[in-house]
């Protein structure tokens, strides 16, 4: 038994790459814990949530709605890590991966909106 929204492959991208930013976020100074840490975080895990919101029992532009704000979120936290960047948090070869996944997961998530009927 499961839910429709974790049948999702955008959900379960969005799940995993949640986790993989949490993991770097951990490593960024302690005096970035109420900025930049908790904003990354809190950006990456709307995405699912919003993926997850938007395909319970929502009329369809409700549902586009819900994947609009997921994209908004994950376009937050490429800007996360260009900031993480910038401040020499993270490491070129780890933005890059990061920034590739999330582009990834950007064409996905516009796709699924324009399939939305």
């Amino acid at each position: 038994m499961s839910f429709k929204f974790e049948k999702l492959r955008i959900w379960q991208k969005s799940m995993d790459l949640g986790e993989e930013i949490f993991l770097i976020s951990k490593s960024f100074p302690k005096d970035e814990r109420f900025n930049l840490v908790s904003q990354i975080t809190r950006a990456m895990d709307s995405v699912a949530l919003n993926l997850s919101e938007g395909s319970i029992g929502q009329s369809n532009p409700e549902q586009k709605r819900f994947v609009g704000y997921a994209a908004r979120s994950l376009a937050e936290v490429v800007t996360c890590l260009h900031k993480a960047k910038r401040r020499s948090y993270i490491a070129d070869d780890m933005f890059n991966e990061k920034y590739k996944k999330c582009y990834e997961l950007m064409n996905m998530i516009i796709a699924f909106k324009r399939n939305i009927r």
